[in-house]
């Protein structure tokens, strides 16, 4: 036992060195942000708040790609109940023709493929955003304006998307439209989580989710107040507030101070601690840690 390796016994000695190494990235900003403060609570509301609006234009085929109630206007076709086994005289939509692009573009008897290839190509659009956007948000745009950009470019497709002016042109903007929402789930989550500490990540992980929820219990209520009004109104009242929601998370959240800071965006990095740091932190840390960094 005498004739211990001497490399052992100087790494044994050495050890306790390690101990007090410089803390970490994590430890810095756990250190800032740590404590919950009614800033971070905005800023990551507004973040997920997102969602709200991503569930809108995920179900809202279900409500303007749906076939409407018809009745027969002929007694000798009454109790027939497929609309393509009669003339088109003897039968008549309970609701205008511009309430659904079935009605209006004649969809009745153009088969399930047509009629569901709409909200086809939105999932496929969104498959095909999710493999070409994926690293952006890591890369070169960051999180927040990953989202500001995919909110944007969802609410402008959907308001081109009510120009459309036959199904495959609308089958076409509903692509482009899942192609540009493909990272807001990701991205709106990831910020969200990145402005706290991580004892309160799990709770503001399930307002996104929340939010989520919302929207989509939020469009039987839109679709009803416009009964009877065109399709094209449902995409109106859901994507012009999203274009303004845009507009406001690029002006009024922060970017992610960890991906600031691998970014070599120090200076940024240092302001967006302090911007969202706890009143409580601000002084000791603008004294301690942000003229090390300066």
């Amino acid at each position: 036992m005498a004739d211990r390796n001497p490399l052992l016994h100087q790494r044994e000695s050495e050890s306790p060195i390690l101990v007090n190494k410089q803390p970490s990235l994590d430890d810095t900003i756990e250190q800032c942000i740590g404590n919950f403060g009614w800033t971070q609570f905005f800023q990551a509301t507004l973040v997920s708040f997102a969602w709200f609006f991503d569930a809108q234009q995920t179900f809202i085929s279900v409500f303007t790609d749906a076939q409407p109630k018809w009745h027969s206007t002929s007694p000798s076709n009454s109790t027939c109940n497929n609309i393509c086994e009669i003339p088109r005289y003897s039968w008549d939509w309970d609701l205008p023709v511009h309430t659904s692009i079935i009605s209006e573009w004649s969809l009745e008897c153009a088969g399930s493929i047509v009629t569901g290839l709409p909200a086809s190509s939105f999932f496929l659009g969104c498959l095909t955003g999710g493999f070409v956007l994926a690293t952006l948000a890591d890369s070169s745009l960051g999180r927040k304006n990953m989202l500001v950009l995919s909110c944007m470019f969802m609410s402008l497709t959907g308001i081109f998307t009510a120009l459309s002016t036959n199904v495959w042109m609308y089958t076409t903007m509903r692509f482009i439209s899942g192609f540009g929402r493909a990272t807001i789930g990701t991205c709106a989550l990831v910020l969200s989580t990145e402005l706290v500490g991580k004892k309160w990540r799990g709770n503001v992980g399930i307002i996104g989710f929340i939010c989520f929820t919302i929207g989509f219990l939020s469009l039987p209520g839109v679709a009803y107040l416009i009964k009877g009004s065109s399709w094209r109104l449902l995409y109106l009242w859901t994507c012009v507030p999203s274009a303004f929601y845009s507009v406001f998370v690029y002006f009024l959240v922060r970017e992610s101070p960890r991906w600031l800071y691998v970014k070599g965006r120090k200076e940024e990095f240092a302001e967006t601690l302090r911007s969202i740091a706890a009143p409580a932190n601000r002084s000791s840390l603008t004294q301690s840690f942000f003229g090390k960094v300066r």
